[in-house]
This record gives structure tokens, C-alpha cells and sequence, in this order.
């Protein structure tokens, strides 16, 4: 075969690639954050159904405080009094493979939520 009649297959078949990777459903991620402490939900939300950001404070009782921001379609911890704040630095989540995790305040924050039929939300394979 000659180097030109192979160019030629290549792209096709790169064009084919990318027009189906257009074509196929998008993997839609969660839209529902939850927000536990100990195990417990304590906080739920529809990121899809928020029209603004706004700011809500979790109180452990003991010495911890977590400020948490919602903004349309994400979530964050803010501002947080724990010693490492590990929280804090994981930014914002919009997916269920990335939780937010406080673990002096025992705060856990996960999205939840389902993909197209046939996919996996995570990793975006098909079942």
C-alpha cells in the first residue's frame, strides 16, 4: 500500500472516530449532592435545580466548621477550621468519582446521580 492510500485510511477513520464520539449520549453526571456526617445525611441538593451560589455552614457541635458553597451544577467546601484543610484544597465537585472528605469534622460530601442507560457515570464504559 502506498503512503498516500494510507493517509487516506487514517483519516477516515479518525473522521468516523470523532463523528461517533459526537453522536453518542454524554455521559450526564450526578446532580444531586449530598452531604453526611457520620454516615447520616444531613444536607441534600439538587445542583441542576440552583440558580445562584450560596453559602451554608456545618457545625459538628465540638470545634469544627465547615463552609460550604453551591453553586449551579458544583459544590466546595469554602472555608473550613480543621488543622490540614484537605477539604478545602480539593476544590470544587461536579462528579461522583471525586467526593469531598473532611475527616476532623467527619464530613462527607458525594454526588449522586445516574448516566444514560448503558454507561457507567464514572468512568464513562458501557456496562
Amino acid at each position: 500500500m502506498k503512503r498516500s492510500g494510507f493517509i487516506i485510511i487514517i483519516s477516515a477513520l479518525f473522521a468516523a472516530s470523532t463523528g461517533l464520539a459526537l453522536l453518542l449520549p454524554r455521559i450526564k453526571h450526578g446532580t444531586t449532592a449530598n452531604i453526611y456526617r457520620g454516615g447520616e445525611c444531613i444536607y441534600s441538593v439538587d445542583l441542576s435545580l440552583v440558580s445562584e451560589s450560596y453559602t451554608v455552614d456545618f457545625d459538628d457541635g465540638k470545634s469544627h466548621v465547615n463552609t460550604v458553597e453551591i453553586a449551579p451544577g458544583r459544590i466546595r467546601v469554602l472555608e473550613a477550621n480543621c488543622p490540614d484543610g484537605v477539604c478545602v484544597n480539593t476544590g470544587w465537585t461536579d462528579s461522583p468519582a471525586k467526593p469531598i472528605i473532611c475527616l476532623p469534622a467527619k464530613l462527607i460530601i458525594r454526588i449522586s446521580g445516574e448516566a444514560p442507560d448503558g454507561f457507567d457515570a464514572v468512568t464513562g464504559a458501557a456496562r
